[in-house]
């Protein structure tokens, strides 16, 4: 049997493709392991799916001044040599990255193991952790074309993002159910990241009387951040996180309000889905997901408001333009000629190994 670890980890981004990639792995007969942080948010999710599963320490790489800058290289030490064991134990023909913090160490140990390594960046540019494993990867995969000149020309392969197959069998009727919400109104889907967003939280909530004139809201907030004054709105549900769910709450959803993860908004290409993306600021982040959002709106894909501008006039005049050129926008993706990653990748995996 061929043999596959599996890394990545830290936000839900860093996992959902390779749950994606999973169940095709799988079918094709492949020994499935993971390896990610010790109590990351990727071990729950992994878990779930019934793949063996491996913690090791990881530390963040951070751009900016940190105490935690003079703990945190020995902690990826810890982990490379961790790492290491766990690959001679395992034997694997193949690691597949799928970037974060957690995996540079595994990607570095499987090279000190002559282990074969695919990465898969899902910005337009690479992020830090990822510049660190391109030199220890054969291939590196990326989700737009933007992507191929940051990238060694013998290694960049455009694949996509693997999109989980089950968020396009979502029945609508399940997630009014479980809303409890009627049919006599639109849905607006709002999700947050899987640590939520504040600033989107708050807007929401502040214009929250307004959209339910003429919306039911399903707000995905983030872990901690349910408003208990809230619970019994009527076409309000607000949840922190949701997972077997989600593929009914996109088929429900009529206009989807996101941040603008690269995987996140992948997702919202392959549904169809009208949205509005809200990258976070280029002050909280490297600005990747603001040129993930100029590349979609470039498309016509999405509608964008930039977080600084973020409030309850611009929040209502997205809202309405999108209403009005919906069919526009759907008509942009279903002529996008989106790519099979998934098959792609495999593809990549069965020839290296």
């Amino acid at each position: 049997m061929k043999k596959i670890v599996l890394t990545g980890g830290g936000t839900a981004g860093h996992v959902t493709p390779n749950i994606a990639l999973i169940p095709h792995l799988k079918k094709a007969t492949y020994d499935i392991s993971y390896i990610g942080s010790y109590q990351g948010m990727e071990k729950e999710l992994i878990e779930a799916e019934h793949i063996p599963y491996y913690g090791i320490s990881s530390g963040k790489l951070r751009r900016y001044l940190d105490f935690k800058n003079l703990s945190d290289p020995f902690k990826v030490v810890k982990g490379i040599t961790q790492s290491i064991r766990l690959l001679g134990k395992l034997k694997p023909d193949i690691v597949f990255s799928k970037g974060g913090f957690v995996s540079v160490p595994v990607v570095l140990a499987a090279r000190f193991r002559k282990i074969p390594v695919i990465i898969h960046e899902s910005d337009i540019t690479p992020g830090l952790a990822n510049k660190i494993a391109i030199p220890a990867a054969k291939k590196v995969c990326c989700n737009f074309p933007e992507t191929l000149k940051y990238l060694p020309k013998d290694k960049a392969v455009l694949t996509g993002s693997p999109i989980r197959e089950e968020l396009l069998l979502g029945n609508p009727g399940h997630a009014r159910d479980y809303c409890h919400f009627h049919s006599d109104k639109p849905v607006l889907l709002v999700i947050g990241g899987s640590s939520g967003s504040k600033i989107i939280n708050d807007t929401i909530r502040a214009q929250l009387s307004v959209l339910l004139n003429n919306f039911q809201v399903i707000h995905l907030c983030g872990r901690g951040n349910i408003d208990n004054s809230l619970m019994k709105t009527a076409g309000y549900a607000q949840f922190e996180y949701i997972s077997q769910q989600l593929k009914d709450m996109f088929a429900l959803a009529d206009i989807v309000i996101s941040r603008a993860g690269a995987n996140a908004i992948c997702e919202l290409l392959a549904l169809r889905k009208p949205n509005i993306l809200i990258p976070l600021s280029a002050n909280a982040s490297r600005g990747d997901q603001i040129l993930n959002a100029k590349s979609f709106e470039k498309q016509g894909f999405s509608y964008i408001i930039q977080e600084e501008n973020l409030n309850g006039d611009t929040l209502h005049a997205a809202i309405q333009t999108v209403l009005r050129q919906k069919s526009s926008y759907i008509s942009a993706m279903a002529a996008s000629g989106q790519m099979d990653s998934i098959q792609t990748i495999i593809g990549l995996i069965e020839e290296l190994i």
